[in-house]
């Protein structure tokens, strides 16, 4: 049997510990998003970077290794409850990471990827699977000596250190873990390929319903009158609109298109690597969105511009990459949508907060609903039916 085929017959359901496990990441968003807030300079977002693409990378690694390994097995089990705990702790630092608590940060960080890669490249049930976490801990070898010295120096030099270890880690993902006449082929590597996007399917729940949770922690804050409530009725509208451009009919586009593609596990990594960069869009959006319910009638800034602008556009554009990528359709609708974020970007500078969330929000609702028919056409297409 090939290992195409094999990677399209595996089949496992994503288990209750998998959805227990994941429950780690709801607070990780959150600790991105504080941070993020409490820092709003261009060196707090550079340290909200660093610190995602190593909580995003976290769980790229475990989730990869629990769908290779199989959550049926006990080996599996232990480590992911491990996974779990150890991952708590380095979540739990993540306010504090540049400040006094780096090395709760990175010790936890590094024990959570170098043993779960050691497990994975021991117990994996092929040896191509096997070899290439071998390759994978190369990588993090490579990686582990910045984090360890940022974690020593102080705060200022840190960045420049921990930015350099999550640049190889990043690489790492995106390169699939390459080494000298030692590469990645996704058409021979066995996966199961439907267990791994319902993983990333729950994942972007995740990521939306974080931000759910970001908005009502700033309403219970919030006075109870009438411009906050607008306004957060306002983000829960530009949230059902995000939601609505990958659930309404994107996620049947990216099924349909692994069911009749010769490189699903290829496709698979295009999501992956695409989660880095939607995370870091949401983060965006759930700090502007906070800033806006605490403030709607306040001043326009480009600050705020950037955030309830900027992380929309962002994670759009990326969906545009891998609809582009992959499925070769639906992604100049979401182009379109960018550069009217972007143009509502620049006159927030000068509205009010509330009525640039409600520019937003226009803009949103029509690309929700250019997007659904989009997504219908396209279907249909891959399936090889006429459209209708």
């Amino acid at each position: 049997m090939s290992s195409v085929h094999e990677s399209k017959t595996l089949r496992r359901d994503v288990s209750p510990l998998e959805l227990f496990y994941d429950l780690v990441f709801v607070f990780a968003v959150s600790q991105l998003s504080h941070h993020l807030l409490e820092h709003l300079t261009w060196r707090g977002a550079a340290e909200t970077a660093v610190l995602l693409v190593a909580v995003v990378g976290t769980w790229v690694f475990t989730s990869y290794e629990a769908t290779l390994l199989g959550i049926d097995r006990r080996v599996t089990r232990w480590m992911v409850v491990v996974v779990m705990g150890i991952g708590l702790f380095a979540n739990s630092a993540i306010p504090h990471a540049f400040q006094d608590r780096a090395w709760a940060f990175v010790t936890a960080l590094l024990f959570v990827l170098l043993s779960a890669g050691t497990v994975t490249a021991l117990a994996a049930r092929t040896e191509v699977q096997r070899e290439h976490y071998r390759r994978t801990l190369v990588w993090m070898a490579a990686a582990a000596p910045l984090w360890i010295v940022g974690a020593a120096v102080d705060s200022g030099p840190r960045l420049w250190w921990w930015a350099a270890a999550a640049l190889i880690d990043l690489s790492g993902t995106w390169l699939a873990h390459p080494l000298p006449g030692r590469t990645f082929r996704s058409r021979e590597f066995p996966l199961d390929v439907p267990h791994m996007l319902e993983r990333l399917r729950l994942f972007l729940i995740i990521l939306l319903g974080e931000t759910v949770l970001t908005a009502g922690r700033a309403m219970s804050d919030a006075p109870v009158d009438a411009p906050s409530m607008l306004a957060t009725a306002g983000v829960f509208t530009a949230l059902v609109c995000l939601w609505a451009t990958y659930f309404g009919g994107g996620e049947e586009v990216v099924t349909t298109f692994v069911a009749h593609t010769t490189d699903p596990v290829g496709a698979v990594r295009l999501g992956v690597n695409s989660a880095y960069v939607l995370m870091a869009a949401l983060v965006a959006f759930a700090v502007g969105s906070e800033l806006t319910i605490a403030h709607p009638l306040g001043h326009g800034s480009a600050t705020l511009a950037l955030l309830l602008f900027g992380g929309p556009a962002f994670y759009l554009a990326t969906a545009a990459w891998f609809y582009r990528t992959t499925t070769g359709g639906a992604w100049i609708e979401r182009l379109v949508a960018c550069v009217a974020l972007a143009a509502g970007g620049v006159a927030a500078v000068w509205l009010p907060p509330l009525a640039s969330l409600a520019l937003l929000d226009a803009i949103l609702i029509v690309t929700a609903t250019v997007l659904a028919r989009a997504h219908r056409k396209l279907t249909l297409s891959l399936r090889g039916a006429p459209a209708t």
